[in-house]
């Protein structure tokens, strides 16, 4: 019979996350023996491609810079993250050349893959370093990312890149060795061995960022991104870092979240996890009918009004009558096109104004409806 955790020690290609706490010193700065534990279990998976999202830039260019703790304010973190990350990767390239293994850095925003031309970038990228045995380390291109174009927390980025890669298998190693029903650090926490659905979730306790002060997530981060997994078709194994062996060979550790959707179109799962809507349009009713329950694509005739500042490519949300989002998908017009646009038909829109016109605002293959 096979056992609950059998596609987890099948899995060929899978994507690892390593939190800031679990590499790295509370004073900042990295912890050469959890790096090198870390990569003494990634490179014994023999047969399996292996992506590893690590967290640590910020928290490794704190000491460096005479930070104590992160910085609040994005333009700091910004500066720890430039003088970290080479840290961080050099000492990487340097556990992982212990057994001959090459290593290649992919730094990511969200903006860059909520666009469907930079989205298979990014796959064939990952695709050819792990064709070519190399392990890729992915990591939030924080030097670069603003407040808007954030995935928030690598625990997300690598629920978003396990799907990106077609991944087989999610694992997210922390400090706790697992979710528990309380704080696990009272007497009596008992650990969630497996999570079948949303409702084994009901009534627990989720844990914010750990003690050290170096992260940004903690476990409503972790559960949040195995969610995303799960919905998406994949299983997720939360666990500790000391644990990553035996999690990866299907041991009963940590907590196992099995898989309680199906793969969708890839770039769509990002759209909806992963951009942040710059705007709006407002819909009629007809319009909101063609979009959730017939497939169509969002036409000049079925907008009522436009609301934000936004241009042709960005993510906009598509709203009901009430103002409740709908769906969300990438515009083809500029904020200060719609009002000429608004009620009107592709057809007398390209006589007036051009063949330019005679298009969707929302291509369905851009769009991507939210749960209700």
């Amino acid at each position: 019979m096979a056992t609950a955790r059998q596609d987890v020690s099948e899995a060929r290609r899978i994507v690892v996350k390593i939190g800031s706490s679990s590499l790295t010193t509370a004073a900042g700065g990295i912890d050469a023996d959890r790096v090198d534990a870390l990569v003494d279990v990634l490179v014994k998976q023999d047969g399996r491609q292996i992506v590893l999202v690590s967290s640590g830039a910020i928290a490794a260019g704190l000491a460096p810079l005479g930070l104590v703790r992160r910085p609040a304010d994005l333009a700091s973190q910004q500066a720890a993250a430039s003088v970290g990350q080479g840290l961080l990767l050099a000492r990487y390239t340097a556990s992982f050349a212990r057994y001959g293994r090459r290593v290649g850095q992919v730094l990511l925003t969200a903006d860059d893959t909520s666009r469907r031309t930079h989205y298979r970038n990014a796959y064939r990228t990952l695709d050819q370093l792990l064709t070519m045995g190399v392990l890729p380390i992915v990591n939030e291109n924080d030097t670069v990312a603003t407040d808007e174009i954030r995935f928030g927390d690598n625990d997300r980025l690598a629920a978003l890149v396990a799907h990106l890669v077609h991944a087989d298998l999610l694992v997210l190693l922390s400090d706790v060795d697992g979710l528990y029903d309380g704080d696990p650090a009272r007497p009596g926490a008992r650990r969630i061995a497996e999570v079948t659905g949303p409702e084994d979730l009901t009534g627990i306790e989720l844990g914010r960022a750990g003690r050290a002060g170096v992260g940004t997530g903690g476990m409503v981060t972790k559960v949040e991104a195995a969610s995303i997994a799960t919905a998406a078709g994949l299983p997720v194994v939360l666990t500790a870092a000391s644990q990553a062996g035996e999690a990866l060979a299907g041991a009963p550790t940590g907590t196992y979240f099995r898989p309680t959707g199906r793969r969708s179109a890839d770039r769509l799962l990002w759209l909806a996890h992963a951009s942040a809507p710059r705007g709006a349009v407002l819909l009629d009713a007809g319009a909101v009918r063609a979009i959730t329950e017939r497939g169509g694509s969002l036409l000049p005739a079925g907008i009522t009004g436009v609301e934000g500042e936004f241009v042709a490519g960005e993510p906009i949300e598509l709203r009901d009558e009430s103002g409740r989002a709908v769906a969300r998908g990438l515009v083809n017009f500029d904020a200060r096109e719609i009002p000429l646009l608004i009620g009107r038909s592709t057809r007398e829109l390209a006589r007036e104004l051009g063949p330019a016109y005679e298009r969707e605002v929302v291509h369905r293959d851009d769009l991507v409806l939210l749960r209700a």
